[in-house]
């Protein structure tokens, strides 16, 4: 089954910090639907880019990209 990874941008000299605060939001909201998503996380992209992220089966994303409204998503390659 194909996993994507759905992605929110942060920039600017705040995005890390952002970045990871989102992250908290995101862990909420898995626990809150009962989700089975383990893969999250935050990545540095550069000093002034930032990402939250988390992997979802794609027969799950759908909905969870519904709520979430993620900037971006793209095929997860571990």
């Amino acid at each position: 089954m194909r996993k994507l990874k759905l992605i929110w941008d942060f920039r600017g000299p705040n995005g890390q910090r952002t970045a990871e605060h989102h992250l908290i939001h995101l862990k909420e909201y898995i626990a809150l639907e009962k989700l089975d998503i383990s893969i999250t996380g935050v990545e540095i992209l550069s000093e002034m880019h930032a990402i939250a992220f988390l992997v979802v089966d794609e027969t799950d994303m759908k909905p969870i990209r519904d709520a979430l409204k993620p900037h971006r998503g793209q095929v997860y390659t571990a």
